[in-house]
Formats: structure tokens, sequence, C-alpha cells
């Protein structure tokens, strides 16, 4: 009898150590699992938290991109600008010669007598009744518009005196002339010149700078003849 109660008393002993161990057991079990879930929560938090550190560092880099391209293309670019191009005279087909002087930085075609383009609307014009000058004794007369307009080739006149040089270019050759003389007339329609007859001249036309009822003529005298 007592055999058994003790028997009995050992039985409940073990059974109960091993329900403690197991209780200990599955409490340890639930402590580290715990344990384990913070440790990876803290964790996978570090890694996130890194990961969008650099995303925002990338984000930023990407943003200042944006801006310098914004900033590239906010910027007003340089006016493109086309090379101008090259006057063409339109009538240089028909010139026949050419009038220079330096001293005005002066250089114009003419053409020829009874072309539609003599005119002092287009050209300098050879005046009706003039002589070419490859003519000993003759008189080549030119007129031209002063004044603003494009097409004042003689604006400039004014400022000759006498002594000064003009050339004429014409049919392979240079002619070279001096001023004689400077006059003014009034404008009547009509052109009173005086020369020496006995020399080859150029004269040359135009209205009296600031003076809106006169004319200035200029004559020149042949003073060398030259190839070209």
């Amino acid at each position: 009898m007592e055999r058994n109660t003790l028997n009995n008393a050992r039985i409940v002993i073990f059974l109960g150590i091993t329900l403690v161990t197991i209780g200990i057991m599955l409490l340890s079990s639930n402590y580290f699992n715990e344990k384990a879930d913070y440790a990876y929560s803290y964790m996978n938090n570090l890694l996130l938290e890194a990961k969008n550190e650099e995303i925002y560092e990338m984000d930023e880099e990407v943003d200042n991109l944006d801006e310098s391209t914004s900033s590239f293309q906010e910027e007003t670019p340089e006016e493109v600008k086309e090379e101008p191009k090259p006057y063409v005279d339109p009538y240089l087909n028909y010139y026949i010669g050419y009038i220079e002087i330096p001293k005005i930085n002066l250089s114009k075609g003419f053409t020829k007598l009874g072309s539609p383009y003599n005119t002092v609307n287009k050209n300098v014009e050879v005046v009706k009744g003039s002589s070419y000058p490859d003519q000993e004794k003759g008189n080549f007369i030119l007129a031209a518009h002063s004044g603003t307009s494009y097409l004042a080739y003689f604006k400039n006149l004014y400022k000759l005196s006498l002594g000064d040089v003009a050339y004429i270019k014409y049919n392979g050759k240079q002619y070279t002339y001096k001023i004689v003389n400077i006059y003014e007339q009034q404008k009547t329609g009509k052109i009173a010149i005086y020369r020496d007859t006995n020399k080859t001249c150029l004269t040359l036309v135009t209205c009296t700078k600031d003076v809106k009822d006169k004319q200035t003529i200029y004559i020149l005298e042949l003073d060398n003849v030259a190839n070209i």
C-alpha cells in the first residue's frame, strides 16, 4: 500500500516537472519568437529607412538635374543671326561703266543713253546730250539725287573740293578727272555748264544740300587715262 502511494507520488511529481518544463519551454519559445520578430522588424525598418534615404538622395540629384535643365531651357537662347545676303544690284547687267570717287566712298554704275534704267529714279543718270568719256573734248554729264533716300547716290558730293579726284571706268579704260570748278544754279529745268571746251570734261549735277530750289554743278577736267 505504501509502495503504491509512493509510486503515485513520484508519477505526479514527474508529470508536474514535465509540465513545468514544457511550460518554461513554451514561454521561452514565445519570448525568443517575440525577440526575433522585434529584431526582424527593427532591421527591416533600418533597411527601409536606408532605402528611402537613397531614393531621396537620388530624387535630389534628379531634381537638381531638372533644375539645371530647366534653367538652361529658361535662359534666353542666343538669337541665331542669319548671315546677310550680299547685295546684288538689279541693274548690274545693264551697266556700261562706273563712277568712283574715293573721298566719299562712291562707286556706282551707269547705263547707256536710251536705256530704260538710265534715270535718276533708278541709277546715276547719263544726261541726254552727253558725250562718252572716250570722246576728245567731250563732256560726260552725270546726274543723281542727293538727300537721304537709298537713291541719293550723290548725297555726299557737297564734301568735295577743288582738286579732288573722280574716276570713270568705261570700255576697258580708267579716266581720271580733277575738280576745277563748283557753282550753284537755280532750278529751272535746265543746266548751264561753264567749262573749257578745249578740255575733255566730266560734269556732275545734283541738288544743293539743304537748299530746295538750287542745284550744284561740279566741273572736272580729264587728267589721265589708263588701261584697266
